[in-house]
């Protein structure tokens, strides 16, 4: 029986200057993409009429698209116009993630390689709802690790990293987990299998230091951002699992979800604590008064 490949929501996707809607077939078995997987994406959000932090977003893939080997064939601001162009598609009632892509068809100089002028820019929209932030995620620690810079190309927003991500989460999800803490090589916690994670102590916020394991991503540092300037202690540091162990508060940041609070870390349950609630606030008062202003 034939896969279904129509999209599980409504998706519309620019391509070479037209919107089509629905799922295309943009790649091919012979392109570089399919079997190398040089593919980089990013990940915005437009809800209630707005998309924070999307100019960032579009700069991001672009700078992805540079990391993994190819060449960024538009300019960050076009993408951005092109993709309020695509809301417009929308009936406006649900949330939508907007997801810039840059892929190679070709190898260069070996087969492996991506031959740079054969990068492909498509920008594709579809609905997926953001969730209110009530439900919490339950997590355990992933036997799985992030690699490190010298390993994989964590630099990048790049496709081919994400089959870990998945292997986590599946993990996670066969011991009756959503999601999981996921520690570098040196076993320190990096990541969630999806988002980056904060914790609390004493009324001070954690979070990992960057170390180019994992993605410091557009919606961790604009949340650090927020709640420094709403008078918190927000440290960046090496985390343990003991560390969280002991946490007053657990809660994670990234694009699909913004703000979620951890209800659950293996055996411990937890709350959705004050600073978790604050944090998720300005966030979302931050997203509001930036679009009038």
């Amino acid at each position: 029986m034939a896969v279904d490949t129509s999209p599980r929501t409504p998706t519309w996707t620019y391509v070479e200057g037209e919107w089509i809607a629905g799922n295309p077939p943009l790649i091919g078995p012979m392109s570089h993409a399919m079997w190398l997987a040089s593919t980089v994406f990013d990940g915005a959000r437009w809800f209630d009429g707005i998309a924070p932090d999307l100019d960032l977003h579009c700069q991001r893939v672009n700078r992805s698209a540079v990391n993994l080997g190819m060449k960024a064939t538009m300019n960050a601001e076009e993408i951005q116009g092109l993709a309020w162009e695509g809301v417009k598609k929308f009936d406006g009632k649900t949330a939508i993630y907007v997801k810039p892509m840059y892929w190679a068809e070709h190898g260069s100089f070996s087969v492996v390689a991506a031959d740079p002028e054969s990068t492909r820019f498509a920008l594709c929209l579809f609905e997926a709802p953001l969730g209110d932030g009530k439900t919490g995620e339950a997590l355990t620690v992933s036997p799985f690790r992030r690699p490190t810079k010298e390993c994989m190309p964590t630099d990048a927003k790049a496709g081919c990293l994400y089959p870990n991500n998945a292997r986590i989460l599946v993990e996670a999800k066969s011991r009756g987990f959503g999601n999981a803490l996921v520690r570098d090589m040196l076993g320190n916690v990096a990541e969630t299998g999806t988002s980056n994670i904060f914790m609390v102590k004493d009324g001070v916020v954690f979070t990992p230091a960057a170390n180019h394991t994992f993605l410091a991503g557009i919606t961790r540092s604009r949340v650090i951002g927020l709640l420094r300037q709403a008078g918190f202690d927000v440290r960046e540091t090496t985390l343990t699992v003991d560390d969280f162990a002991a946490a007053d508060e657990i809660f994670t940041s990234g694009n699909y979800s913004k703000v979620l609070p951890v209800h659950r870390l293996d055996d411990r349950q937890l709350q959705t604590g004050p600073v978790t609630a604050k944090a998720r606030e300005i966030y979302f008062d931050w997203a509001r008064s930036s679009a009038k202003g």
